[in-house]
């Protein structure tokens, strides 16, 4: 399918399953089933766990009801991005939800931080097996197999069983369709995939999940939020907390709040022409006023739709602003893209 090109820096674990655009539909318009291998977990233990990550992430833990979750930022002290996560409380545990390729420099940070801290911290990678499900018809597959996750809000968990095995369900925060994870044992996690696929769920690979991050307009660490980005820069403002206290890099976050908006934001590109590579230029009137970080051929209903996701001045990014990379042309555009998704 050489007309879906997606550009990533993602390390591909099951690319494809031979047919990226019916993946990609099945996501937006049914039901996609995936392996999350790529993400891992962290367990936060200890009675100091909830006042020390809460100085450490961008959001705010104190306030967070068990079984509910947020997503932040981890920040150096000049503000900086280190990395991205989700943090849910387990009640007796704090549950890190991240990237495996940001592992390593996450637990290095925290590491340095704690000090006297009644905190540890564990790796669940050989605990924990993360499945996937998204699109309109998830929530059917779910409970034609018996779990219940019709009633989940965003961030939200629910503790059920299935043939006598735990398996905790988590409804995400895509904003373009409503999709669920399913944490569970390793030796469970293939007969839980299997019983989704027989009640029609379709399996999905990386690449129609890279698709569907795009059309959705969600920044992935690495390669569109970098550690030279600022947390205001990325309009992830479900991140922030503003009342929270204090934490690393708090000050500058506050600072750029109390004296207005920074300059360049993140934003969604319609693309007529050849797709640009990732850290293109773009231009208006011959003068560089942003950059290109994912772009994507994405399968809709009215034939391929070429998108981009990249940085921009303020000034010059209101909605169908046309604007150069390349020989390519651009316009600002509102993500998640709607043209892509079934109205």
């Amino acid at each position: 399918m050489s007309s879906h090109v997606v550009h990533s820096g993602a390390t591909p674990f099951a690319a494809d399953f031979g047919d990226v655009r019916a993946e990609f539909t099945a996501l937006t318009s049914a039901a996609g089933i995936f392996a999350l291998s790529s993400r891992v977990k962290i367990a936060v233990t200890g009675g100091d766990r909830v006042r020390w990550l809460n100085g450490m992430l961008t959001n705010n833990v104190r306030d967070l009801p068990v079984a509910w979750g947020i997503y932040a930022f981890l920040l150096n002290p000049q503000g900086h991005i280190l990395g991205d996560l989700y943090a849910y409380n387990r009640g007796e545990s704090l549950i890190l939800d991240t990237d495996q390729a940001q592992l390593e420099k996450i637990l290095a940070h925290f590491d340095h931080y704690i000090i006297m801290d009644d905190v540890e911290l564990k790796n669940l990678s050989e605990e924990l097996n993360t499945i996937g499900i998204a699109g309109p018809g998830a929530a059917e597959k779910l409970h034609q197999i018996g779990l219940e996750a019709r009633d989940l809000q965003p961030l939200q968990c629910a503790n059920q069983e299935w043939r006598d095995s735990p398996v905790t369900l988590v409804r995400t925060d895509n904003p373009a369709v409503p999709g669920y994870e399913l944490w569970c044992a390793p030796d469970h996690s293939q007969a839980l995939s299997e019983a989704l696929i027989n009640a029609g769920a379709i399996p999905a690979g990386t690449s129609a999940l890279e698709l569907l991050r795009i059309a959705a307009g969600i920044p992935r660490y690495g390669q569109d939020i970098r550690e030279r980005d600022l947390p205001q820069e990325t309009e992830q403002d479900r991140a922030l907390h503003f009342a929270k206290g204090c934490y690393i890099g708090q000050e500058i976050v506050e600072r750029i709040r109390s004296r207005g908006a920074v300059h360049r934001k993140f934003t969604g590109f319609e693309v007529v022409g050849s797709l640009p590579t990732l850290g293109t230029k773009i231009q208006l009137d011959n003068r560089d006023v942003g950059e290109i970080t994912s772009a994507a051929s994405l399968p809709a209903p009215d034939g391929e739709f070429r998108a981009a996701l990249g940085y921009i001045r303020r000034e010059v990014a209101s909605p169908g602003k046309k604007l150069q990379a390349g020989d390519t042309q651009l316009s600002v555009a509102i993500v998640p893209f709607a043209q892509v998704f079934p109205q």
